[in-house]
């Protein structure tokens, strides 16, 4: 039997990743500026984060404008958001099995 852990994603492990994927799990979509302010980090920092998500297939990012002014939305694809679920359901297993008292006699 693996061990939970093999199933976690590592794009998605990554803590910043993470974040931004979770904060995208509960919208249909978000405003770039909101996910920045959410997961608290730069322009540039959520930028390559977003990249590297988009590259695995699991963001799609949208640029329009409002009035004058650019707008970038971010969203999960239907494959962001099945690898989220995996990869939280595998932290889950992982969290269970720690539950479970450790035999140190044997």
């Amino acid at each position: 039997m693996r061990h939970p852990r093999a199933k976690l994603d590592d794009v998605i492990h990554a803590p910043v990743r993470f974040s931004i994927v979770a904060a995208l799990a509960a919208a249909d979509q978000a405003d770039f500026k909101f996910v920045r302010d959410t997961v608290e980090v730069s322009d540039s920092a959520l930028s390559k984060q977003v990249s590297t998500l988009e590259s695995a297939g699991y963001v799609k990012v949208r640029k329009t404008f409002v009035g004058r002014r650019p707008r970038t939305y971010l969203a999960l694809t239907p494959e962001g958001r099945s690898a989220f679920d995996r990869h939280v359901q595998a932290l889950r297993d992982i969290a269970a099995g720690v539950q479970e008292p450790l035999n140190t006699t044997d």
